[in-house]
């Protein structure tokens, strides 16, 4: 397996594999999440692989993309209560549908928590969607531990008209 930064030519499978999250997300959460819609158009994510603050990196096996992970480098630097530390948040990380069980996920986690070492990341966040099971189970056998939790209530039925 190779996994190295996407590249421009990389972005129909990228789309392929968005599809895909997007699928799932909408599975739990159709509330918020819309069918078969598009996180990322063509150019945006052109202009996301060129961006150095957010690398995506890609898993490929015999030169077939099978996976990615989408990255950003947070810095929180002079904050008034934060101390200064350098966070690589994973933003999305996806493994192709009929590859999982393969270990490209384990595989490009791994990578990503390394790259995180070799720019002098304090730690590596990400949040998973409450009801993703399987996807927090997966993390949760990497090591990865809640770092906090995201609540709601919903106020408002969907199509419901603000007075």
């Amino acid at each position: 397996m190779n996994i190295q930064r996407a590249k421009i030519s990389d972005i129909g499978k990228i789309s392929d594999l968005l599809s895909q999250v997007l699928a799932i997300h909408h599975t739990i959460r159709p509330d918020i999440f819309k069918p078969n819609a598009v996180k990322y158009l063509p150019n945006e994510l052109e202009s996301i692989i060129k961006d150095d603050s957010k690398p995506i990196f890609v898993a490929e096996i015999d030169g077939e993309i099978k996976g990615y992970a989408f990255c950003i480098i947070q810095k929180h630097e002079n904050d008034n209560i934060l101390t200064d530390v350098k966070t690589l948040y994973i933003d999305d990380l996806c493994v192709d549908e009929n590859s999982r069980g393969e270990h490209v996920g384990k595989s490009l986690y791994e990578y990503v928590v390394n790259y995180a070492k070799t720019i002098g990341c304090y730690n590596v966040t990400l949040n998973v969607w409450e009801g993703n099971d399987s996807a927090k189970g997966f993390y949760e056998s990497l090591g990865m531990k809640v770092q906090k939790t995201g609540m709601e209530i919903i106020i408002k039925n969907i199509g419901e008209k603000n007075d």
